[in-house]
């Protein structure tokens, strides 16, 4: 096999970047209040923003585009989907939804209630808001590795601490606590995954005290696969068969389908609870869409089901997971500080430890996403003390996240190693002269907290 080791597909069809000067973009960037989300796709050399609906997609689901039926009701596009979901969740109902994010808005809307706590590893942004709407209460318990980015190399860091779980349950009573999410892989601390063991020790934990279970699933193949790689007694099953083990420890899983699912829009509700089926399939009607298309057409629907086969093909984790590990060597190479070992689906900067001289108050991960696009045109994203950062109810003091980082997400089958090398150079160049570097400050953000970092303004210091 040391010959096979280069990327498990051949491009077909290409598509032009445009490059431009830094002047350019350091004006761009100052028109968009320093904000990369703001940016112009045509302004972005190469796009790390997120590796979600950025994936690209094979000849087989061109093909199966072309097979949609846009019927509203019944249309085989939905059946093809379902057959798919079946074989790789091994749940038996399946609401299709727009996005990822209208799966979170149906699962809190049956799942969470005002002022009851929903424990996780580490939630992300689309649930925090819609729990913050509601009322609802995150918590993070992700494992003391998990929230240190600067911890010893660890297989698998998106485990839940049982014990904090435990506490929470004694001192809150578990009639308060309505949900535990679980998410595969764990997106804010670097994509890190979880283990199987945990997942059925926390399936446990919560059945003792009637506690639901959900799994929040973008990022099902990838976790799948480092449970293959990392964890005894799964080197010799199928990917399928430890998805379908992983899901067999919860009730419910959601997932948006622009990762691992390899296409550009879609969201999966997934339920082995009738009763809650019938309740999402309400939610869907009044938010989405007739229960068998839930918000996305027929063409997409096809695309996915054969997307959600393809995402479990070994030979094409070996090479996501291997392209992200990478990077990541070269940016060590660098002396560039990342969370290690790094995880699935892109590699993780920490803004603390790259610019040591800018306090968490003054966004050190977000002047790195500023200064990378400077550099060399690459967009990224800030997961630190804009996007988690969260507001005291009493006294209005900020409150700031465990983790501090800048997230490179890599797109599915888009860029080629020779991007990487890139990314890894600007990255480096700038942490030679990361002392010139001064914080900034946020002069607008959005009335959600919790999603603040989609619309926010910046300034330099």
């Amino acid at each position: 096999m040391k010959y096979m080791t280069a990327e498990p597909f051949r491009i077909k069809m290409v598509e032009s970047i445009p490059k431009s000067t830094k002047a350019q973009r350091q004006e761009w960037l100052k028109e968009a209040g320093y904000n990369a989300f703001r940016l112009k796709s045509e302004q972005v050399y190469i796009d790390c923003i997120t590796d979600s609906g950025t994936s690209a997609m094979s000849q087989e689901q061109w093909s199966a585009l072309m097979l949609g039926d846009e019927a509203y009701a019944g249309c085989r596009s939905f059946y093809r989907l379902e057959a798919s979901v079946h074989e790789v969740f091994g749940m038996p109902y399946v609401q299709p939804t727009h996005q990822g994010r209208a799966a979170d808005y149906i699962m809190t809307q049956i799942y969470c209630r005002p002022g009851a706590y929903a424990i996780g590893n580490m939630h992300f942004d689309t649930f925090r808001g819609n729990a913050e709407i509601m009322g609802c209460l995150p918590v993070d318990f992700a494992t003391d590795a998990g929230m240190d980015t600067a911890s010893a190399p660890e297989p698998f860091k998106g485990n839940i601490d049982l014990e904090k779980m435990r506490r929470l349950i004694d001192e809150k009573g578990a009639e308060n606590i309505c949900v535990v999410i679980i998410t595969i892989t764990c997106n804010n601390n670097g994509g890190q995954p979880v283990s199987m063991e945990n997942i059925r020790e926390v399936s446990r934990l919560a059945g003792q005290y009637g506690i639901p279970v959900v799994m929040d699933s973008a990022r099902l193949a990838e976790n799948a696969w480092f449970i293959k790689t990392r964890e005894p007694g799964y080197q010799d099953k199928s990917i399928m068969e430890i998805t379908r083990e992983m899901f067999s420890y919860c009730e419910t899983a959601t997932m948006s389908s622009k990762k691992d699912g390899l296409v550009n829009i879609g969201g999966l509700f997934v339920t082995r609870n009738k009763e809650v089926y019938e309740k999402a399939n309400q939610l869907a009607i009044v938010h989405e869409g007739f229960i068998t298309y839930g918000g996305m057409s027929g063409r997409d629907m096809d695309a996915l089901a054969v997307g959600l086969r393809e995402v479990c093909d070994e030979h094409y984790l070996e090479y996501r997971i291997g392209q992200v590990a990478y990077l990541g060597e070269k940016l060590k190479e660098r002396g560039v500080p990342i969370i290690e070992p790094t995880g699935g689906h892109g590699v993780y900067v920490d803004g603390r430890r790259f610019f040591p001289q800018i306090p968490q108050s003054e966004f050190p991960s977000q002047r790195l996403v500023c200064a990378l696009y400077e550099e060399a045109g690459v967009r990224c994203v800030e997961i630190g003390a804009c996007a988690f950062g969260a507001f005291d109810k009493e006294t209005g003091e900020p409150i700031y996240p465990a983790i501090e980082s800048m997230r490179i997400a890599i797109n599915r089958r888009v860029y080629t190693n020779s991007h990487m090398d890139v990314i890894a150079n600007a990255l480096g160049d700038i942490y030679e002269k990361r002392d010139q570097y001064r914080g900034m400050k946020i002069v607008h953000q959005g009335s959600i907290a919790s999603l603040r970092h989609f619309t926010a303004g910046f300034e330099l210091l």
